[in-house]
This record gives C-alpha cells, structure tokens and sequence, in this order.
C-alpha cells in the first residue's frame, strides 16, 4: 500500500492552490452537514454577504469554514501539524456550534449510523498517534490521508470532527505541497459507505486507496 505523492509543489504553489480551492472545499465540507446552498451561495457567504433564505446556522458552518482555511494560510512552512493546529482548526469549525470547541472531547459520543462507538480521547496517546503517522515512511498524501480517517474515527472533539479531520488534511498537505484533498458533493454518496465500512471494521486501505484515487487535486502544468 505505498502510495506516490500526485504533486511536488513549491510552497508559493502550494497556498495558491489552497487559496484558489477554498470556495470548493467549503461547499463540500458544508454539504457533509446536510448545508443546502448552492456553488454560487456559499461563494457569495465566502465572500462577506448575505444570500436570502439561507438559515443562519447553514451561514455559520460556512464562515466558521472559512475562518478555518483563513487560520490555515497563515500557518509558516516552520510549523509541523500537531494536535495544537488540529485544536485549533476545530476551534474555528465548532464556534458556536458545540459544547466546547477547540479541546479534545472529555466524554462519550456515538456515531450516527454505526454501531461503533469511540473511546474517550486520551492527550498523550493522540499525540503518540499522530507522531506515528507523521514520522513514518510513507509519502505526504498517504500520512495526510491516514490522519484524516484516524482522526474521524476517533471523534477527537465534540463536533465537527468530520470537517476538522479535512481541513486539517489540507494543512498536512499544504505544508508539504502535495496537492488538496477534495470529497466532492456527486462523491459523497460512495464515500458514505466506505466511512461506514472503515468505522465499524477499522481496517482504512479501501477509503484511503478511494480517497487516494479519486479526491486528491493539484496544479496540472
């Protein structure tokens, strides 16, 4: 399961493409909670102002979206990803929207549709994980990738996990200039089931090769 990086992108490439994505990567993260605005909407919401009929907590996942990527682009190439970027990417996302945002979660949770039901995150053992994953020997995408699906499944924080584990993917990846990783809107439906699949059984080869195969997103010269 060794999976090439797609893209070898310079850090001057690498931010733009995130800059030029946000738009798309917003839209589809929203969609994951059910935000029915339009490509069009959430772009004008991106863009700081207001889309008639649109509910005030649709508005909010998009601009806590936004915040998120806005916090991302500021963060230096010195920087390695660590929990403490992760709590604070779910600070932004879960503004306003759970019982505490930007902290690792200190009590039970269930997921909806799976019988699956994550432990009680422990610091250093996070911390451990993500060490692992980071300084192992695969390329940036699939550590990028293997961070995002552990991170879901987990459910490190009280909501938002789902959107936090993506964006946090994005800044893995930005970081090392190896492209975007996108799950577009017509995906979702496939990708669904391969979460659900990947919760109940914790084995990640199939949505990581899917993901691998279909999600990820470059600058093509």
């Amino acid at each position: 399961m060794i999976f090439k990086d797609k893209y070898n992108l310079n850090n001057r490439e690498s931010r733009f493409l995130l800059k030029k994505s946000i738009v798309a990567l917003i839209h589809s993260a929203s969609r994951l909670e059910k935000v029915n605005t339009t490509f069009p909407q959430t772009k004008t919401i991106v863009e700081g102002m207001s889309v008639s009929g649109i509910s005030m907590d649709d508005i909010q996942v998009i601009l806590n979206l936004k915040n998120a990527y806005q916090y991302v682009l500021k963060v230096s190439n010195d920087e390695k990803f660590d929990l403490s970027i992760a709590c604070k990417i779910n600070s932004f996302i879960s503004y306003n929207e759970s019982l505490e945002w930007g902290v690792l979660r200190t009590g039970q949770v269930g997921i909806h549709g799976v019988d699956y039901i994550p432990a009680i995150p422990i610091e250093s053992m996070v911390v451990s994980t993500i060490h692992n994953i980071l300084d192992s020997e695969m390329s940036w995408t699939y550590k990028a990738l293997k961070y995002m699906y552990y991170a879901m499944r987990a459910q490190l924080f009280w909501d938002g996990n789902k959107r936090t584990a993506i964006v946090s993917a994005n800044t893995i990846m930005m970081l090392s200039g190896v492209g975007i990783v996108n799950i577009s809107e017509e995906q979702l439906e496939n990708w669904n089931q391969l979460l659900t699949e990947f919760y109940e059984t914790n084995n990640d080869e199939s949505i990581i090769q899917w993901t691998y195969d279909h999600c990820i997103h470059g600058i093509d010269y």
